[in-house]
């Protein structure tokens, strides 16, 4: 759905979507389960800045929510993961802050993205909020074992008969230092 600010200079646009699984590409990392809902409003909003400029952003509110599969990060089993998320964002022409001297970001400042051309494509804007909703890393289970290094064998599953590596002497002296400490 693509937000074209001619359209939004006459009326707010609120949306209703429901993206069927494949059609917002998520990487090759994350699979989606169930179809993405998105709901919200997206509007102009002017900002004047000095006598003659106005520049004109938009603002999308809403909340999305999806039933996601990503790999666990020691085992590599699936894990589902739901995710709901509200957001407030505001788009910004591409070099509309261009030739303004360097400043300290503000908080909110920090929150401003950028759009090129005539509008957002809403689907770009989802991908961006489901990316940012997920764990940075993801586990089965709390006390999962992950793969043995040597065989990658699935050490939750069943042990394997890898013999446990043989430690390097160059590290004993910090082993003597945090036994001290500990």
């Amino acid at each position: 759905m693509f937000l074209d600010i001619k359209e939004l200079e006459v009326r707010p646009r609120d949306f209703e979507e429901d993206f069927q699984p494949g059609v917002i590409d998520l990487g090759e990392d994350v699979r989606q389960r169930t179809p993405l809902k998105a709901t919200g409003r997206a509007e102009l909003v002017e900002e004047h800045h000095g006598k003659h400029e106005v520049i004109r952003d938009i603002r999308l509110r809403g909340r999305l929510s999806a039933g996601l599969e990503l790999q666990c990060a020691r085992c590599l089993e699936p894990v589902r993961q739901d995710v709901k998320r509200d957001f407030e964002l505001l788009y910004r022409p591409l070099g509309a802050d261009a030739g303004r001297d360097e400043l300290s970001v503000t908080d909110a400042e920090a929150e401003i993205g950028y759009y090129q051309g005539q509008g957002i494509l809403l689907e770009d804007v989802l991908r961006e909020q489901v990316l940012l909703a997920l764990p940075l890393k993801i586990t089965c289970r709390e006390d999962c074992r992950g793969l043995c290094p040597q065989c990658g064998q699935n050490l939750n599953q069943k042990q394997c008969s890898c013999t446990a590596p043989v430690e390097d002497p160059r590290w004993e002296a910090l082993k003597d230092i945090r036994s001290r400490l500990g």
